[in-house]
């Protein structure tokens, strides 16, 4: 029998294989996207344990993106003044460079993937992202 929590998990990884083999040609990996395109667009400088909180990945591992990251020349990493603890993180010009790519390469996968349920927009579609935002706010514990 299917369940609900193995179909999540088989989506969960499906859409992470296929962003990471979309993004293959620009070396990155879907969690290194995931990294990158929170802080596309943003002015001001988030802190990895900030980034770490908003997209769901362990702070530790928020840490090594970062550092991998940084020697790639896509993000700087920069100590918080007010919190020596603390790191603020931005995108360099080549980083934001890539990061537009790969936007618009993950957005155009994302239309693809949604396309059986109206594509993004859809009232399906809105539905579903409804329905996954209230699964991830409630607590099963």
């Amino acid at each position: 029998m299917t369940t609900p929590g193995s179909l999540v998990w088989r989506l969960s990884m499906r859409w992470r294989v296929l962003v990471d083999r979309a993004l293959a040609p620009l070396e990155l990996t879907h969690a290194q996207y995931t990294l990158l395109a929170n802080l596309y667009g943003r002015p001001e400088r988030p802190s990895q344990r900030g980034l770490a909180d908003r997209t769901g990945l362990e702070p530790l591992y928020v840490s090594k993106l970062a550092r991998a990251l940084e020697a790639a020349g896509l993000i700087e990493r920069e100590p918080d003044p007010a919190d020596t603890r603390a790191v603020r993180l931005a995108l360099t010009e080549r980083g934001r460079a890539v990061t537009g790519e790969a936007v618009g390469i993950v957005r155009g996968l994302q239309e693809r993937l949604l396309a059986p349920i109206g594509g993004p927009g859809s009232p399906q579609t809105e539905a579903f992202v409804a329905t996954l935002e209230k699964l991830l706010e409630g607590d099963p514990s």
